[in-house]
C-alpha cells in the first residue's frame, strides 16, 4: 500500500510539470525552518515569575553573584536580559538601560531567525501554483490550436497541470502561514517579557538603593 501511495504521489508529481520542482523546494525550506524554531523556542522556554521572582530574593539579601547563577542557569532570552542589567548594579541608570536594550535588541534577533524565509515561502508557494496554472492552461490552449477536440487525453494533460500545481502552493502556503504565525505571536510574547522583566529589574534596584545602609 505504501508503494502504491508513494507511485501516485510521484505521478501526481510528475504531472504538475516543472513547477512543481519550485514548489518542493519551497516546502523543504519552510519545513526546515518550522523544525528549527519549534526546537528552539521549546528549549527557550521559561517561567518568568519564577526566573525574576529568584532573582529578585537573591538581589534583596544582597546575593549579586547568586542572581548571576540563576540567570546562568537558565539560558534563554530573559535570563540574558536580567544579566545584563546584573552585570550594571550600582551603575548610572541610563548605562544599565542602554545595555539591557542592546541584548533586548540582540536576542530579538535571534526570536525572529528564519521568519522571513517562511513569510517569503508563504507568499511565493501560492504564486507558484497560479504560474502553473497559467503554463498549464497555455499548453492546453496550444493543443487545441494544434490538434483540436481529437484528443482530450492531451488537453487534460495541460488542465491537470494547472490544477496540481494550483492546489500544492495551497497546500504549501497554508500550515507555513499559521506556523509563521504562531512563531511571530512567540516573538511578540518575548519582547513583552523582556520589556516586562527589565522595568521590574529596575525597579528592584531602585528599592535596593532606597533601603538605609547598615552603620558601621
Amino acid at each position: 500500500m505504501a508503494v502504491g501511495i508513494f507511485g501516485n504521489l510521484v505521478d501526481y508529481f510528475i504531472k504538475g510539470g516543472f513547477v512543481m520542482w519550485l514548489l518542493l523546494a519551497c516546502s523543504i525550506a519552510g519545513l526546515v525552518i518550522i523544525i528549527e524554531r519549534a526546537i528552539f523556542f521549546r528549549r527557550m522556554s521559561v517561567n518568568p515569575q519564577l526566573l525574576f521572582g529568584k532573582v529578585r530574593t537573591q538581589l534583596l539579601e544582597r546575593n549579586l553573584q547568586g542572581a548571576l547563577d540563576t540567570t546562568g542557569q537558565t539560558p534563554g532570552p530573559l535570563s540574558d536580559v536580567l544579566k545584563a542589567g546584573l552585570l550594571r548594579f550600582g551603575r548610572p541608570h541610563e548605562e544599565i538601560i542602554r545595555a539591557i536594550e542592546s541584548v533586548s535588541l540582540h536576542e530579538v534577533s535571534r526570536l525572529e531567525r528564519g521568519l522571513w524565509i517562511m513569510a517569503t515561502v508563504a507568499n511565493v508557494a501560492p504564486l507558484l501554483g497560479f504560474l502553473g496554472t497559467v503554463t498549464g492552461m497555455i499548453d492546453s490552449f496550444g493543443v487545441l490550436g494544434s490538434v483540436g477536440f481529437g484528443d482530450p487525453k492531451l488537453v487534460a494533460k495541460g488542465i491537470a497541470e494547472a490544477l496540481i500545481t494550483t492546489a500544492t502552493g495551497l497546500m504549501i502556503a497554508f500550515p507555513v502561514q499559521l506556523a509563521y504565525n504562531l512563531f511571530t505571536t512567540r516573538v511578540n510574547n518575548f519582547v513583552l517579557l523582556m520589556e516586562t522583566t527589565s522595568a521590574m529589574l529596575l525597579e528592584t534596584f531602585a528599592e535596593i538603593e532606597e533601603e538605609p545602609k547598615p552603620r558601621s
